[in-house]
């Protein structure tokens, strides 16, 4: 099977040979094809045909794949194709013709459903000493083994420099050219599915980056002349000449699960994207999404900091989503265990009018805290709306992603901050409850080797850059053996190599420990949650402070039964009350326990235990 998105952006080879290249540049009052022989040769330009809405084509019958090209505007400067498929030189240089229909994939892949989601986030180029697909590829055998069921890959799109988070792409349709070529994504994306892996993409729609994006100079339609957003001027997807710049993202969507065959997307921090038009280009996108891809278990993922949720679906639906990142859940899960109250964690801490503990209890049986609530200026949240309760199963959960490890000055991963005993905990409540799971580099072995923010900025951005995290994290003092440590240097090649776990703490024996504990718990959420989800109800779930440290949380299913999860998160022994510990019913099941000897009576300190059957006595 061989698989090509047919757009009208971009470089398009004919069956019958030659290469149609297309680009939409309505600020132009002239552009040519610029076809270079060979990298720093001097290039041929081509005259290209201009229509009334801006479109300039041009078509090269000697030109096919590996081509190398630019467009050359008024005769000035010349810029990469913002539908680039490949710019193996960085964003700076030329594009290259692609043969999508070159790779041969498998036919008898059709994904997975929702309910067996259990994600990994990993970043290609820190997930292996190498940092390519190819070697990425090589690493997929051992997620699978541990019960990862799909792996999420953080941005692709070409962004300038070596190395970086992937946010700040500017060439949307290109894999970013230090991980290795289309096909090789292609190859990474086949072996997954080889391995009954899904593969999802984080996708960014919402800004472009600042160095190498030079729509503004032909193509100022894409961005809103009314509109900001935290990146500059906002995408512009409901004003003049949006149809072409909805299309453009549209497509991009449809490019990357059709193409390349990725079985669901995480679209960045959707509350930044502004559109007052109907349908919304979210809906539009899921849409299109949806019937391009039928037939096949095509997943689709939001972050909306602001907590909306009501694009969600318990079912895939043309327009609606089948899930959204919770921060709620990590924010008061991270406050019960560090007691840190600083930034967004603010509302979590001493200024909520419940305690750490009791909002972590309401997050896992409620899911959001904070529901359809913004954030105010410095982190804080505005008061949460009604709304009707979340299904648990539509949300991810997690202990840690690249942002919420990232975004501190150090770094610091949670097995850092509070130590050996509490930290696998924070892990098995991310696994072991009826919202979807995530896991996060390195955590399958419980890593502590820091996350830090890097980027390969050059010149006055780069200092920019290195001024502004100053600005922002000059406060932090961190000392290490009676020594001051000085802020990490965000573009840093250090600071990269700093942030890539290691495969001395994955082959270590507390690094076997963790991947052990991983599997276990995997396997039990596979035996007895998955197959339960679809009978899984909302707005039926309740949960209990017990003493100072521990929690009863009950989940309920519609056939009668009820998953309990009774957890100490504290230093000490736990007296629980003969309430919270009645009779184990001949039917129930302990599906898992933490650590093994965990039972009922007095909880052991940092202790935990599911079962599944009758609810436990009140």
């Amino acid at each position: 099977m061989r698989c090509a998105h047919a757009m009208r952006f971009g470089a398009s080879l004919r069956p019958e040979g030659g290469v149609d290249f297309r680009l939409w540049g309505p600020g132009a009052k002239r552009a040519e094809l610029a076809l270079h022989e060979k990298p720093g040769a001097t290039p041929r330009l081509l005259p290209a045909r201009r229509d009334e809405q801006g479109w300039w084509e041009c078509h090269v019958p000697e030109a096919g794949a590996g081509t190398l090209y630019q467009w050359r505007i008024d005769g000035e400067q010349s810029v990469p194709d913002p539908a680039s498929r490949h710019n193996p030189d960085g964003v700076h240089e030329p594009s290259a013709v692609v043969d999508p229909l070159a790779f041969q994939w498998d036919d008898d892949w059709t994904g997975r459903p929702w309910h067996e989601v259990v994600l990994y986030e990993l970043h290609v180029g820190a997930f292996t000493p190498e940092g390519t697909f190819a070697a990425a590829q090589g690493r997929l055998p051992q997620l699978a083994q541990l019960g990862i069921t799909a792996v999420e890959l953080m941005p692709l799109a070409d962004f300038p420099g070596r190395f970086g988070w992937g946010y700040d792409g500017v060439l949307p349709f290109a894999p970013h050219a230090a991980y290795g070529t289309p096909d090789q994504l292609k190859a990474f994306i086949q072996a997954a599915h080889r391995l009954g892996l899904m593969v999802f993409l984080d996708v960014v729609y919402n800004h472009f980056g600042p160095d190498g994006n030079y729509l503004h100079r032909y193509a100022p339609g894409f961005f809103s002349r009314t509109r900001s957003s935290p990146w500059g001027a906002a995408i512009n997807f409901d004003g003049p000449d949006s149809r072409p710049v909805r299309d453009f993202f549209i497509d991009n969507a449809v490019y990357w699960t059709t193409e390349y065959r990725f079985d669901g997307l995480r679209l960045d921090a959707v509350h930044a994207i502004a559109d007052d038009s109907r349908p919304h280009v979210l809906e539009e996108l899921s849409t299109r999404v949806r019937e391009s891809t039928r037939g096949r278990h095509v997943h689709l993922v939001l972050e909306n900091e602001n907590n909306h949720h009501e694009r969600l679906a318990t079912r895939p639906e043309p327009g609606r989503y089948d899930g959204q990142w919770n921060d709620d859940f990590h924010h008061a899960l991270h406050v019960a265990l560090t007691g840190e109250t600083s930034g967004y964690y603010h509302d979590y801490g001493h200024a909520a009018a419940e305690a750490p503990l009791q909002l972590l209890a309401r997050s896992l049986s409620h899911g959001m805290l904070f529901e359809d609530s913004a954030r105010k200026p410095g982190g804080a949240r505005e008061a949460p709306r009604p709304t009707p309760p979340v299904p648990l199963s539509a949300l991810v959960n997690f202990a840690h992603n690249h942002d919420q490890v990232g975004n501190r000055a150090f770094g610091e991963r949670l097995a850092a901050l509070v130590g050996p005993d509490a930290a696998p905990l924070a892990t098995l409540l991310a696994l072991l409850t009826p919202a979807v799971p995530m896991l996060f580099l390195g955590e399958e072995f419980g890593s502590t080797r820091p996350w830090l923010y890097f980027a390969d900025w050059q010149g006055e951005l780069k200092k920019a850059v290195q001024e502004g995290r100053k600005r922002e994290f000059g406060h932090v003092n961190k000392v290490v053996d009676g020594k001051p440590l000085p802020l990490p240097d965000p573009c840093s090649a250090d600071t990269f190599d700093a942030s890539r776990p290691g495969d001395d703490e994955r082959d270590g024996e507390r690094g076997r420990a963790w991947q052990a504990m991983v599997r276990s718990a995997l396997a039990a959420r596979w035996q007895w949650i998955v197959p339960r989800q679809e009978q899984l109800l909302t707005g039926q779930h309740t949960a209990q402070r017990v003493g100072e440290t521990g929690l009863a949380v009950q989940w309920r299913y519609g056939d009668g039964q009820v998953l309990s999860l009774e957890i100490n998160l504290g230093p000490a022994p736990l007296a629980v009350p003969d309430k919270h510990v009645g009779p184990v019913e001949p039917q129930d099941v302990f599906l898992h326990r933490w650590p093994a000897d965990a039972a009922p009576g007095t909880w052991p300190a940092w202790a935990a235990r599911w079962r599944i059957g009758t609810e436990i006595t009140q």
